[in-house]
């Protein structure tokens, strides 16, 4: 039995699961407001909360509503997300002020993790990652991810991190900073619209019930922090890495012309791909979406099955 954190508004649901110990799935927000055009985005939300309840698990999306952090939204909700264009995008370092100031905000993958974990959420399924930036050895952007993937234990099931990102620096990072990351039935780290990245993934496995058994196993050694599950995205839905390669080389470009920076690069660099492949890259953006709810259902279910001998492991 989970008890949530105060300052949280759980949804009947999802607390009733957590109570149980049930299988719940998270799901970020800011892919729904700053990640899709309306009104994919809000067809794309409602699809993937249905495959998460069709693997059997309940699907908790995660926001900031009139300042309230939320966990479990109703319908109307996720209409307010993928329409509202007052909806900001929240990381950590915004969490604090969107809450004191009432705001609506759309939750990241580094937010959403914290907002999962208080919850006493386990498995949270995103599309990408965020990471080391190209050109970061100047510019220094690094997305806060990476260091809440080193502090917050969640298994995070994504398609790798986003191609427009430095991978190898990335993944040097999540190294130094003690994160396992696991190909999902691969042996090379995939790069989100891409199956293959060139670089090769520190560890394997091919079930979910491997992938359950390292997060009992690090989390009961007093490890905290993040299992890192890299899911690439099927076959038949992948962009080939060499074709998207001068197609993000433009994205990069025109960015810079038009001077995007900070927390504004990922959306406009995504939506500017979006362009540039005449839609192409939303319907793999959706996909591996979509994939990756269905590997986050049953990673849950198979971590809510496992026995966990008293004392040894974490129970929640």
């Amino acid at each position: 039995m989970t008890t949530p954190h105060p300052m949280l508004a759980v949804s009947d649901e999802v607390r009733d699961a957590l109570e149980t110990g049930a299988p719940v799935v998270a799901l970020e927000s800011t892919i729904i407001s700053h990640g899709m055009p309306y009104p994919r985005n809000v067809a794309m939300a409602r699809e993937v909360e249905q495959l998460v309840r069709d693997g059997g698990a309940i699907p908790a999306t995660i926001a900031v509503l009139g300042g309230l952090p939320r966990v479990g939204l109703a319908d109307d909700e996720l209409e307010i997300l993928a329409s509202d264009p007052s909806v900001v995008k929240v990381s950590i370092r915004d969490l604090p002020y969107v809450v004191a100031t009432g705001r609506h905000g759309a939750t990241t993958v580094a937010s959403t993790m914290r907002l999962a974990a208080l919850a006493g959420i386990r498995v949270f399924v995103t599309g990408g990652l965020g990471g080391v930036h190209r050109g970061a050895e100047s510019s220094m952007d690094i997305s806060a991810d990476l260091t809440e993937l080193s502090q917050t234990s969640v298994a995070v099931v994504s398609a790798g991190v986003k191609s427009i990102l430095d991978i190898g620096r990335t993944l040097e990072v999540l190294e130094t900073l003690g994160v396992p990351v696991i190909g999902f039935g691969t042996d090379e780290f995939p790069s989100f619209f891409s199956r293959s990245s060139g670089v090769a993934v520190p560890m394997r496995a091919d079930t979910v019930e491997e992938v359950a058994a390292t997060m009992r196993a690090k989390w009961a050694l007093g490890l905290s922090g993040a299992v890192c599950v890299a899911n690439p995205v099927p076959v038949e839905d992948e962009i080939p890495v060499a074709e998207m390669a001068a197609t993000i080389e433009r994205a990069l470009a025109d960015a810079d012309a038009a001077g995007v920076v900070g927390k504004d690069i990922t959306p406009y660099l995504l939506g500017r791909i979006v362009e540039l492949t005449d839609g192409a890259s939303l319907e793999t953006n959706i996909a591996l979406v979509r994939h990756n709810a269905r590997v986050g259902t049953a990673l849950a279910m198979a971590y809510a099955a496992q026995v966990v001998p008293a004392g040894s492991l974490d129970a929640r």
